[in-house]
């Protein structure tokens, strides 16, 4: 019984999650007047296109948006070389003589 418990416990933040993820974005107003869409995961974004890429724009100046691509390798928490995509060390798997 305890471990059923245990296991349903671990399902149920996987399942609250999906249904958010389900969830359609609900269309809100600011103060000044703009119209937003509020998605389930706490992100939002203009209605208006010329708006949202102005918003965007202004966001990539920010330091903590600055990431790494998802495609670079390394830089491990922030620690270390970030090896791009296209340089010669990119993907070269192990380079030790036991692989080979």
């Amino acid at each position: 019984m305890r471990s059923l418990l245990i296991a349903l416990s671990c399902l149920l933040p996987c399942a609250v999650q999906a249904q958010e993820s389900e969830r359609a974005p609900l269309e809100a107003q600011t103060a000044s007047g703009d119209k937003v869409l509020l998605h389930p995961n706490g992100r939002w974004e203009f209605v208006d296109a010329k708006k949202a890429e102005a918003a965007r724009k202004v966001a990539e100046e920010y330091p903590e948006n600055k990431t790494r691509p998802v495609e670079a390798q390394g830089g491990l928490f922030g620690v270390g070389r970030t090896i791009m995509p296209g340089d010669k060390d990119y993907n070269r798997g192990s380079l030790s003589p036991k692989t080979r």
